[in-house]
């Protein structure tokens, strides 16, 4: 009872700050997000940097005959969202990460789909299951998968080949073979990394690590926090120790820092780096920055040696207060339809050739557009890097997990990222960065999760 008690205070003040904070937004002006005029559909988080999303935007207007869609380019902003909602003027539909979703929803900041889903009569047989669950909080779907992010090993074939190796050597399984390979590669001019050896991608990847390892960072239903788990700590401590064998915290960012990631000199072009887990969607970059890059692929193995991939992506949800609900319900089907991704990939894929660069496919979420754009749409180019690459993709892109949804979403995340960032600096040791982490996260979760 008196445990209950003080759940229910620090409930009851963490909300008060929150509105407290909110209150103050509005007072301010808050962010005008939806434009007064009733035939104005706005969005938010949605960026319109490639023809992909640019022809699937226009399918989406002239399915909302009538409506002027206005889009409120660039990242998915926290605070923007909160404020619009709270002063009463959200927009119509946002694109947010999918990890969000289930902190929103348990708020009350996104509408339900179930009524959606009926009246536009969606298929949630065609959606990629794990994006699907990413996207809903217990059982209750509030967001539709809008894309599908798989992790693959990117590995500089000129650095291994340079070494004595091949890129086959670069095997995420086998961890004592992996830091070997670490430390053979990496290169060093006095006290300065010249060149990484092997990126573990801390401390973003730790829910791929600790799943390699045999843990998940929170239980399946989303309630339970196991950050402390001795396997997350295991992971935690042997991915720190990879960047500590390269010259410590400060030598290495430095060098990540100082990477033309997304130019022609970037990382593999230049031979800065051996290899790394990364995010399908840099494939796409290399292909336009780098076509000639010296580029081998591979899959990251748990310690089992079993093919393991962690997914993630986006999603479009309808705001509370939304003026436009049955427009944003046609908008949000219309933006995953399987003929709008399947239009846009097409008409992505023709301009990417027309200049000169070499089409790497794209996978959504939606599964039977995903069949499409992979049979029918991506052709081999004959650079055999990247259609490797592609080929590659298509095929971890059929399994995979995901950090299952929780009602503390931003929270939770910031918890576990905080936790590695405190061990990289310096400041904790994995095991006390991991215990006060698990605090953190289950006491946001028990709040989030009262009366639920």
């Amino acid at each position: 009872m008196v445990a209950a008690h003080h759940r229910t205070a620090h409930r009851t003040l963490a909300l008060v700050s929150v509105t407290a904070a909110l209150a103050v937004l509005t007072g301010c002006g808050g962010v005008s997000l939806a434009d007064t005029a009733s035939t104005t559909f706005t969005t938010l988080g949605y960026g319109m940097d490639d023809a992909l999303a640019a022809d699937r935007m226009d399918t989406a207007r002239a399915a909302l005959k009538g409506l002027h869609i206005q889009v409120n380019e660039g990242q998915f902003d926290e605070q923007q969202f909160l404020s619009a909602v709270a002063a009463g003027d959200p927009p119509d539909a946002v694109h947010m990460d999918r990890t969000l979703i289930g902190g929103y929803a348990a708020r009350g900041a996104l509408v339900p789909l179930t009524d959606c889903i009926k009246k536009e009569r969606i298929d949630l047989g065609l959606f990629n299951k794990t994006a699907l669950a990413e996207g809903s909080l217990d059982g209750t779907v509030y967001a539709l998968p809008d894309s599908y992010n798989s992790r693959l090993l990117l590995i500089g074939d000129n650095v291994v080949k340079q070494n004595g190796m091949q890129a086959s050597d670069v095997n995420t399984g086998n961890w004592e073979a992996l830091r070997s390979l670490t430390e053979r590669l990496k290169k060093s001019d006095g006290k300065k990394l010249t060149r990484i050896g092997f990126d573990p991608k801390i401390p973003e990847f730790l829910p791929l690590w600790a799943k390699a390892n045999g843990a998940d960072l929170i239980s399946p239903d989303g309630r339970t926090a196991q950050l402390s788990d001795p396997k997350v700590v295991e992971a935690l401590t042997y991915t720190v120790g990879l960047i500590n064998a390269q010259g410590g915290w400060g030598r290495f960012k430095s060098l990540r820092d100082s990477f033309d990631q997304f130019g022609a000199e970037n990382q593999f072009a230049t031979d800065q780096i051996g290899a790394m887990p990364m995010e399908d969607w840099y494939v796409d970059v290399l292909a336009g920055s780098s076509p000639d890059v010296a580029l081998a692929t591979g899959v990251f193995e748990d310690r089992r040696g079993k093919t393991l991939n962690w997914t993630s992506g986006f999603g479009w949800a309808i705001p509370q207060g939304t003026r436009h609900l049955d427009e944003a319900c046609t908008f949000i089907k219309t933006m995953t339809a399987t003929s709008t991704w399947v239009h846009a990939a097409k008409t992505k894929a023709k301009e990417v050739r027309d200049a000169g660069h070499a089409y790497t496919g794209d996978v959504t979420g939606n599964l039977r557009a995903d069949r499409i754009i992979e049979h029918d749409i991506w052709k081999p180019t004959g650079n055999a890097a990247f259609d490797k690459a592609t080929r590659t993709l298509f095929d971890i892109s059929r399994q995979g997990f995901a950090v299952p949804s929780n009602a503390a979403g931003t929270e939770f995340k910031n918890a576990w990222q905080n936790a590695v960032n405190r061990v990289l600096s310096g400041e904790q040791s994995p095991r006390q960065a991991l215990d006060q982490a698990q605090r953190q996260a289950q006491s946001a979760l028990d709040i989030a999760n009262e009366g639920r």
